[in-house]
């Protein structure tokens, strides 16, 4: 049963409910599916938020010397945190006046917003935007009864880079199955070194463990979603998940998705790593090397500029538990979509013209970024960043495309149970509670 967009409801401190009027049999957005309307972008000022710093600056420029050349209107781009864009974007989609007019939004969350009305039919513009070029697995989940109302922005999957100095005075050499990675990096630990750095609430990190062993966070029987964390493949990877941590890392069991490459890298007195070993999304490789100076904005905000050291440091894609294949790891990335309830609705189409542009798709790729165009994923290179990037990509997954997903993560569940398990909790049990709580919301 699908819902339209509607109130918004903080349960606790995080949780989000999409809260309105059901019964339609597809999402009720305010906008048909028709195509470019160029004559009625003239002139129109639109907004557009992107998540987060991991579109550049010259990127971001480009966006709006674009669109002013196509239109004659003005794109503001406004940042916002992930750390409170589902509130934000919960309020402010459903109010005309003040929902942004395009906006970027995790890839993971898009069933919920897609399934409550929130974003506008694209259907219409669809081919013109890359159609079956585009990355199917984040077209899916921004799909609806065969109508695409979220598009892929882009990806970054994940995978290990590590301190090649430190490995190889212990005598190891890169891995080419899970255990022995696991072996790897608990025998790589000290007091003061982690041997592969992961917190105890890193769901998006530790699931890569569960997906190896064939286990789901959740399955879909008709049109009914079911939390999985029981499962006996499930359990299987959460066993491995708790023994590395145990073994291998020094992070807090508090600790959820953070940076892990200021633990892998020296600091700027010169001070060892912290972390031999690290998991992280493919744009981290850019916060990663040997320190060469501080800069200082003129807003005043100090940065690292580093510089990578191929004698220092390496990368391999996670492997999986048969010899010469990578794990399947989380696909890190967004997706975009059209406001169902913003005024400019030619002008936020002209938007995504240029986003899916040739050009911008392979500025997207030039900047490490996973282009949403998978013509243009040359664009990465072909340095060894790109090729572990690309391989860890082809074996990645998604979380569920489950309708109340974004109610899941925005309580924190999973960063909760998976730092109850690291800590040393029964899994089996703590398994059972945790797919209750989830059953309770994951279908909307």
């Amino acid at each position: 049963m699908k819902k339209t967009l509607g109130a918004v409801a903080l349960l606790g401190a995080s949780a989000l409910v999409l809260a309105g009027c059901a019964g339609a049999s597809t999402p009720t957005g305010d906008s048909d599916a028709s195509g470019f309307d160029t004559e009625g972008a003239q002139g129109q000022d639109i907004t557009f938020w992107l998540m987060g710093g991991d579109t550049p600056a010259a990127l971001r420029e480009y966006l709006v010397a674009e669109y002013e050349d196509a239109t004659g209107g003005t794109l503001t781009i406004e940042e916002q945190s992930w750390g409170d864009a589902l509130t934000k974007l919960a309020n402010q989609l459903p109010d005309a006046k003040n929902t942004p007019d395009v906006t970027e939004i995790g890839n993971t969350w898009s069933p919920t917003f897609t399934t409550s009305g929130a974003f506008s039919d694209l259907s219409g513009v669809y081919e013109d935007l890359g159609g079956e070029d585009l990355l199917q697995s984040f077209v899916d989940v921004g799909t609806v009864d065969g109508a695409q109302y979220a598009l892929p922005y882009y990806f970054g999957s994940r995978y290990i880079t590590y301190r090649k100095d430190i490995w190889e005075a212990a005598g190891l050499e890169v891995p080419t199955t899970l255990d022995e990675f696991n072996e790897s990096v608990a025998a790589l630990r000290t007091d003061d070194q982690s041997g592969f750095y992961i917190g105890g609430e890193d769901w998006r990190n530790g699931i890569s463990w569960i997906f190896a062993n064939g286990g789901e966070l959740a399955a879909k029987d008709g049109d009914t979603w079911t939390s999985t964390l029981s499962d006996e493949k499930t359990i299987a990877g959460l066993e491995q998940f708790q023994a590395l941590f145990a073994d291998a890392s020094n992070a807090p069991a508090t600790e959820d998705d953070s940076t892990p490459w200021v633990n892998i890298n020296n600091d700027k007195s010169g001070a060892a790593p912290t972390a031999a070993t690290i998991i992280a999304p493919g744009w981290a490789h850019w916060s990663i090397g040997d320190f060469v100076e501080e800069k200082t904005a003129d807003d005043g905000t100090v940065s690292e500029v580093r510089e990578w050291n191929d004698d220092t440091f390496g990368v391999f894609p996670l492997p999986g538990l048969t010899e010469g294949e990578a794990a399947p790891v989380f696909a890190g990335g967004s997706n975009i979509g059209i406001s169902a309830k913003s005024e400019n609705q030619a002008g936020a189409k002209e938007l995504l013209r240029i986003i899916y542009s040739d050009e911008y798709q392979q500025m997207l790729g030039e900047n490490g970024l996973g282009p949403a165009n998978t013509q243009f994923v040359d664009s990465l290179g072909d340095d060894i960043f790109a090729a572990a990037l690309i391989e860890s990509a082809l074996n990645s997954k998604l979380t569920p495309a489950a309708p109340g997903w974004a109610a899941v993560e925005g309580q924190k569940i999973l960063e909760e149970f998976f730092g109850k398990v690291a800590a040393g909790g029964d899994i089996e049990a703590l398994a059972g509670e945790y797919d209750e709580k989830i059953d309770a919301i994951i279908n909307g």
